[in-house]
């Protein structure tokens, strides 16, 4: 009798996690919120989000906000039948794709990793998954994970590099052959799918709140007053703000400043090209809201 319920055990447990249907990285709104601690600094945390759906080339994109990605020129798109994930960027008015992901990989198999626009290499080499480990998420479901070995003959990364079926890279979104690591680059630290917290990794914070959803629901900032003059920036009644980024339309960051309790802030735009910039405002609870400036 014993062997009998024992042999049942594993077949369950194979069917619940081996046997897996594969799960999309995307949903109708996806949140991720990623924590860098630099030196020892582990306050904030920045979030980037899907937001809409656009048309290109008669396929479909989902469009990546937040973060240092205001610009919105980051699109994805999932293959879900060949469980693969393309990101097409969109600088100086030229489009490139990119295959980021490919969940379709077996163990000793190589991908050839891209992690555009971001601190790791453009072309980070070949990377062979080394082994998939099916573990279960905050959720309460199994999900795959990826992990990556940079291949023998590749010369450019040094670091390994691990996916999530569901979540995407453990670093940056667009760096799936990047390091997730809080105290260097930074890692993700919470995901949530249309509300719902799929992953999180509470190592250096409290716990997991969505910040997109919540946001809707209140008036960020309602009294904050920006204004543009005589080559300077002024931000009024600014008691609220934690946290200043400036980033202009590719996606480059210009400033980033922490405040505490100030009432305005000065940002000199001296040397700043007449064009549109985003500014991305962070307040208590992390919660954020982006401001257009445009210079002239």
């Amino acid at each position: 009798m014993k062997k009998h319920i024992g042999f049942v055990l594993i077949v369950l447990f194979y069917s619940t996690g081996v046997a897996q249907n594969y799960r999309p990285m995307f949903s109708e709104l996806n949140e991720w919120q990623f924590l860098n601690c630099f030196q020892g600094d582990c306050d904030l945390v920045d979030t980037y989000f899907t937001d809409g759906d656009t048309i290109v080339n008669n396929k479909s994109y989902k469009i990546l906000d937040g973060h240092h990605y205001i610009a919105r020129n980051f699109l994805f798109r999932e293959d879900i039948s060949q469980r693969k994930v393309y990101l097409t960027t969109i600088i100086n008015n030229s489009l490139r794709e990119y295959l980021l992901y490919d969940f379709s990989l077996e163990v000793g198999e190589e991908i050839e990793m891209f992690n555009p626009i971001s601190p790791f290499p453009e072309n980070g080499g070949m990377f062979t998954l080394t082994s998939i480990e099916i573990q279960p998420l905050t959720d309460g479901n199994f999900y795959k994970h990826f992990y990556f070995s940079p291949s023998p003959e590749n010369t450019t990364s040094s670091w390994n590099a691990v996916w999530i079926e569901g979540v995407g890279s453990l670093s940056l979104i667009n760096a799936p052959g990047g390091e997730p690591n809080f105290d260097g680059v930074g890692a993700v630290c919470c995901s949530f799918a249309d509300g719902e917290n799929i992953y999180s990794n509470t190592e250096r914070i409290e716990t997991c709140n969505p910040n997109i959803l919540e946001a809707e629901e209140e008036e960020l900032f309602p009294e904050i007053e920006i204004y543009n003059y005589d080559g300077s920036i002024y931000i009024r009644n600014a008691l609220a703000v934690k946290q200043l980024s400036i980033y202009d339309l590719q996606g480059r960051s210009l400033l980033s400043k922490k405040y505490d309790s100030t009432s305005t802030i000065t940002i000199s735009s001296e040397g700043w090209r007449d064009s549109v910039y985003f500014m991305l405002v962070k307040g208590t609870k992390n919660k954020t809201k982006i401001f257009k400036i445009i210079t002239r």
